[in-house]
């Protein structure tokens, strides 16, 4: 057995015997394990005592007896308002029952006693499992109950490596509506690179056109004229950002959390993760210590080309940006989890371990990449020098002002990907198993190429209006898709499921923060690169004096 609770709140699990089920004769089991991702996902093993044996079939059996006095009912008739539903494994094949259920006035409570397993197998593997749940009796106090079980083995077709598939729902995933989505967000893609592509190009010409032609005036008819545009910044673009410090580590971690997306959803690609419980996970964990070079990297090497010099505090601080947000968020939702004696309660082993994988695994890598950044490319070679007194912004319209082009940059990625934001919370908050990533990573592309578009769109115009201020605004501004998809989770919670209850709504809540931030860390990450590259290009290609 593995875990109850209420079916509205998929996150609020607790241990199978803390309802007064009873257990089984048979107290030994032959086969258990559990992995630091079922540790942190709250998987609670434990044996039911049935006796079931390959291809041995059972009649109907008793296997214990509730002696069900008023705190037993009282217990059982909290779950089936609750609409409490178990769920457990035969073969690590999951399979989910309900409590019981009410009449309809609501005034009596019916216990499920019997449990009917029919179990396929091919071969010598099992490959199917159903459990159909009969014999209700109504939960009257002091009085005594029979659990109930039969096993009935039969032949089937299947496949051992396809037994999952009955646990997918193509209908769902593979929807009309899903692919229109794809196709709408690579059109808008194309659109948006075109309309970028023209734009840009057609207004750098011209830029370039008018530079050259300043070129060839003399000093007075230089000053007569009316020199305006981004060229005006080459003395102040370079410059280094404000807060090198926490902006390095945001980039570094940025582009770990990027590398971390991208191999994930690879392995996911090949391997069928969701077949092993806690496998996701366990594979994002181990992925993100061995990429922390990666952050280390690019995080070390923009701070040393800054002109930072507290480097050991950078590189502590980029390693452990994200490991603490997403430890803050998990420790202050084990408090609750604790109070509701809830199986997401994380155990303080598992902790530990946690603990011990970034001290010992993800800072040393990130050293390494800090210590590789610094050296092979953290020598600042600028296309122009950088002035020695910063150059005075001038006043420009209220629309061209970075807070403002923060709050709109992230509108087109956000739309990009907000149709497959609800698959992925569908399979996350409610029952449904996530299979098609090829969709995730054709979203992941698109996100990367709509927000580098949108970047360099907004840079250009900042620039353009003579404010040298790119590096945090072109963060922001692709970060700020963080936003919009924390306020859109707002939405699925409130509109699209059922969720009730403290523990439930701070892990919702907790949770959907962690994710949104990590997105925005990562998106802001993917719209500095690319601007980054564009301002060096534009700038490499003007002669300046």
């Amino acid at each position: 057995m593995n875990t109850v609770g209420p079916y509205h709140n998929r996150q609020e699990t607790y241990k199978y015997f803390s309802l007064p089920f009873c257990v089984g004769s048979k107290k030994s089991i032959s086969h258990y394990h559990e992995t630091l991702g079922e540790a942190l996902q709250g998987v609670e093993l434990e044996f039911s005592g049935l006796d079931i044996k390959f291809k041995d079939d059972v009649m109907q059996t008793t296997y214990c007896e509730i002696d069900l006095d008023k705190g037993r009912r009282d217990a059982f008739v909290y779950a089936i308002k609750n609409h409490y539903w178990y769920q457990m494994y035969i073969d690590d094949l999951p399979i989910w029952g309900i409590v019981g259920e009410a009449d309809e006035n609501g005034e009596d409570y019916y216990l499920w006693t019997y449990k009917k397993l029919e179990i396929g197998y091919n071969g010598n593997r099992i490959v199917d499992v159903n459990l159909t749940s009969e014999g209700k009796v109504k939960l009257v106090p002091n009085t005594k109950i029979q659990m109930s079980y039969s096993v009935k083995w039969k032949k089937s077709d299947v496949k051992f490596e396809d037994r999952f598939d009955k646990y997918l729902d193509p209908s769902f995933f593979q929807h009309r509506i899903h692919w229109f989505s794809i196709f709408n967000s690579f059109m808008m893609v194309i659109f948006l690179v075109g309309l970028v592509s023209m734009i840009l190009m057609r207004t750098l010409r011209k830029d370039y056109a008018r530079y050259s032609k300043e070129e060839e005036m003399d000093d007075m008819d230089r000053d007569l004229g009316d020199e305006y545009g981004w060229k005006q910044v080459h003395g102040d673009v370079f410059r280094p950002s404000s807060h090198p410090l926490i902006f390095s580590s945001l980039i570094g971690s940025g582009c770990q959390i990027f590398a971390v997306s991208l191999i994930v959803i690879v392995v996911a690609m090949i391997e069928d993760l969701y077949t092993e419980r806690g496998s996701m996970l366990s594979t994002a964990i181990f992925v993100y210590a061995a990429t922390s070079p990666v952050n280390g990297y690019f995080g070390g090497s923009l701070y040393a080309r800054q002109g930072g010099r507290r480097w050991i505090k950078q590189m502590f601080i980029g390693a452990f940006l994200i490991p603490a947000m997403v430890c803050g968020t998990a420790f202050f939702i084990n408090f609750i989890a604790i109070y509701y004696h809830a199986s997401r309660a994380i155990p303080f082993g598992t902790m530990v371990a946690v603990c011990c994988i970034c001290f010992f695994v993800i800072l040393p890598l990130n050293l390494v990449g800090t210590i590789l950044g610094r050296n092979l490319s953290g020598q600042p070679n600028f296309p122009c020098r950088v002035n020695a007194v910063p150059r005075p912004i001038p006043e420009k319209k209220w629309f061209m002002e970075p807070a403002v082009i923060v709050c709109l940059g992230g509108i087109l990625p956000f739309g990009s990907i907000f149709i497959e934001m609800y698959f992925i919370f569908t399979s996350f908050w409610a029952y449904k198993i996530y299979y098609v990533y090829g969709f995730m990573m054709l979203v992941l592309v698109i996100l990367c190429i709509v927000t580098v578009c949108v970047t360099i769109v907004c840079t250009y115009f900042l620039l353009n209006a003579e404010d040298y201020r790119w590096q945090w605004t072109s963060f922001l501004s692709a970060a700020s898709t963080a936003i919009y998809v924390y306020m859109y989770s707002f939405y699925y919670y409130f509109f699209k499921t059922k969720m009730y209850g403290l523990f439930q709504t701070s892990f919702y809540f907790g949770y959907m923060a962690v994710f949104s931030t990590a997105l925005g860390i990562m998106c802001g990450a993917i719209g500095y690169m690319g601007t980054s590259a564009f301002v060096r290009k534009i700038y490499t290609n003007v002669k300046i004096d």
